[in-house]
């Protein structure tokens, strides 16, 4: 079992709607969270105490400051969550190659500059006789890609295969990679587009169920969550 009390936590893309939840199940089990996010009055809003960094993952630099954030605040990373993500909807022959770069940049760049940059924190941790893990959330489109949302489903397929690959090379150095892919959440993603109109999606998942599963994985050693990990979640 992993222990989550007093373990230091640097969250990207807290601010988002699962980021948010996850910081607060986070918080209910006593870690030290460092919050990361593009806006200082949306980390404020989620109301749990912990460090701020306020950034654009986008820009050259950035990852490394924000797991930076995390030592100056703690002095060691246990482990890191990255919730940072972005949409985009429309057919293949819609999206400019600004908004595939959007995607990108968001979805899966960041994430390999962050994991890149938290590497020897992390497996400093693992030295000092912890357990580090990172999470990242590809999503079902990185199992089942999706007409009307083609680029996003690549972006995250790429995600998931980085993190497949990425997880057993971190084994060697006693990090465990948590690749979580739930389906359609109900958080405000979709409302707030890079491009194109969100269609109607079904009733999606409870974003403190899809946290509290993720934590749950967290604190039992799982190694993977696929879609079919959150059938049955409300």
């Amino acid at each position: 079992m992993s222990e989550l009390q007093g373990s230091s936590i640097l969250i990207v893309g807290a601010s988002g709607g699962l980021g948010s939840t996850i910081a607060r199940e986070l918080h209910k089990r006593g870690a030290l969270l460092t919050l990361a996010g593009r806006s200082s009055e949306r980390l404020t809003e989620i109301g749990v105490p912990g460090a701020q960094f306020v950034g654009d993952l986008s820009h050259a630099g950035v990852a490394e400051q924000c797991v930076q954030a995390a030592l100056d605040a703690h002095q060691r990373l246990d482990g890191v969550v990255y919730a940072a993500g972005a949409v985009a909807f429309g057919s293949v022959g819609d999206l400019s190659d600004d908004v595939i770069d959007g995607l990108w940049q968001v979805n899966t760049k960041g994430w390999m500059s962050v994991l890149r940059s938290a590497l020897p924190a992390l497996t400093q941790s693992g030295s000092d006789g912890r357990s580090p893990w990172v999470v990242t959330l590809s999503g079902v489109v990185a199992e089942a890609p999706t007409a009307g949302i083609a680029a996003y489903s690549a972006v995250k397929a790429a995600l998931h295969a980085y993190g497949v690959a990425a997880g057993r090379e971190l084994r060697r150095s006693g990090i465990r990679l948590i690749d979580a892919r739930p389906g359609h959440t109900e958080t405000s993603l979709s409302k707030h587009p890079l491009a194109g109109v969100a269609p109607a999606f079904p009733v999606g998942l409870a974003p403190d169920a899809v946290a509290k599963r993720i934590i749950s994985a967290i604190e039992s050693d799982e190694k993977d969550l696929p879609s079919t990990a959150f059938h049955g979640l409300s």
